[in-house]
């Protein structure tokens, strides 16, 4: 009962600090600078692109859908020549199959298609503990799934995602849910689901290999998983042709554009810079990539297959050209299969016991940053909450470094051939 009342005391100050504390700021640095304020949903260019190409037939990557999209998401088209307004220009930068999965909202104002579609995010988020926690072979009592299911609602990245309306927390769910099929043997519909989740291609690219190079270490039995990858990818590409011709060059080139004005870069090269950060993302692939190949005979309902794919969701969040929170929350399995061998102290170096802590304190520090800054908020004036609201996000970068090495060395100390259970013939 103390877990349970600690852990919705500390996922409500995450939702307090979000409501009341980041966006007072926000409001205030915007009104400072005059910075355009809109819906601020990153829902809506998505959801106007979709509707203006099935209900209009328009070219969502057109530059006058882009000025819409500004209109309703900053509250007016932005102009370059003011220094201040932001530089992120909101143009359709997905993939047009993505109108596919849309469809169903485009018929709606955007007032209640965005709020369907924030609780299907919180929906698929939930879910999503009960379907990690299946594929990574973690069994934990009904109590103990309830108290992971709260601290997921309120774990910044999490609120971040949801707050902002973000296709992130979509994606993640369906590879959860694609992740779930293949490790109980569904094999086809894994690969239907896995190719639904392309619509963000960086986020879910790197699963695609790496259920390639599995499937190949058992191609009779788990080709239907390619199989229904491929088939699914085929409809929406030709489908995507069919509706839009010559949509993949607009896409290409969008994604150019985009790079072009946000600068995004991967958390190794925020972190070390450009050519260390390039080093490090080739190193990190090659050293998963090898642990990965070590455990691509692992069967599906096998402990190696699930250590094995978080590893490659923390790879995901650690080479992928964006450092945004909401991110992480593709870390989830890799901190499930670390909880788990947490609770075998003994089989742990010292010092892989010590790297454990500090990745604890990076995971709890912004639960307790939020829930300091909500106790202090009755005396947090616009100056100090100024100097001090960026505190929970502290962690941001140096947590999926810490993840990424930990899951790869569990990997590493627990040779695949060991892993196998003896019940989970496919």
């Amino acid at each position: 009962m103390v877990a349970l009342v600690l852990s919705a005391v500390l996922s409500a100050s995450t939702w307090f600090y979000m409501d009341y504390i980041l966006k007072a700021q926000q409001v205030a640095d915007a009104a400072a600078h005059n910075r355009p304020r809109g819906n601020l949903s990153d829902l809506y260019p998505r959801w106007l692109g979709a509707r203006e190409l099935l209900l209009h037939g328009r070219n969502p990557y057109s530059a006058e859908i882009t000025r819409e999209i500004q209109q309703g998401y900053y509250g007016r088209p932005l102009d370059p020549s003011k220094v201040d307004d932001p530089k992120d220009e909101q143009g359709f930068a997905y993939p047009a199959y993505v109108v596919f999965l849309l469809a169903p909202a485009v018929n709606f104002p955007f007032p209640a298609a965005r709020v369907g579609f924030r609780w299907l995010l919180i929906a698929l988020t939930a879910a999503s503990v009960l379907l990690w926690l299946r594929v990574v072979r973690w069994r934990i009592s009904q109590g103990m799934t309830v108290i992971l299911g709260i601290l997921m609602l309120g774990w910044l990245p999490v609120v971040q995602g949801l707050k902002l309306d973000q296709l992130t927390l979509l994606v993640a769910g369906m590879l959860s849910a694609s992740t779930a099929c293949v490790a109980s043997g569904w094999f086809f519909s894994g690969g239907v689901l896995l190719a639904l989740a392309t619509i963000k291609p960086q986020l879910a690219w790197p699963l695609v290999f790496w259920f390639c190079v599995w499937s190949i270490g058992d191609w009779r039995r788990r080709r239907r998983l390619i199989f229904g990858f491929a088939l699914v990818m085929a409809i929406l590409l030709a489908g995507a042709e069919v509706l839009l011709p010559g949509w993949l060059g607009m896409f290409v080139s969008a994604i150019g554009q985009y790079h072009r004005y946000t600068h995004n870069q991967s958390v190794l090269i925020s972190m070390f810079g450009t050519a260390p950060g390039r080093v490090l993302e080739v190193l990190s692939v090659g050293a998963c990539a090898l642990l990965a190949w070590s455990t691509r005979k692992e069967a599906s309902k096998s402990i190696g297959f699930g250590r094995a794919t978080a590893l490659v969701m923390a790879l995901t969040v650690v080479i992928v050209p964006m450092f945004a929170p909401y991110n992480q929350v593709l870390l989830a399995p890799a901190i499930f299969v670390l909880a788990s061998a947490a609770r075998q102290p003994e089989h742990l170096l010292p010092a892989i016991r010590l790297a454990a802590m500090v990745g604890l304190g990076l995971l709890a520090w912004p639960w307790i940053a939020t829930l300091g800054l909500a106790a202090a908020y009755p005396w947090l004036t616009p100056e100090l909450r100024q100097h001090i609201w960026a505190m929970p996000f502290y962690s941001n970068f140096m947590l999926p470094v810490f993840v990424l090495g930990l899951a790869a060395l569990d990997i590493w100390m627990n040779p695949a051939s060991g892993l196998r259970d003896a019940a989970s013939a496919e």
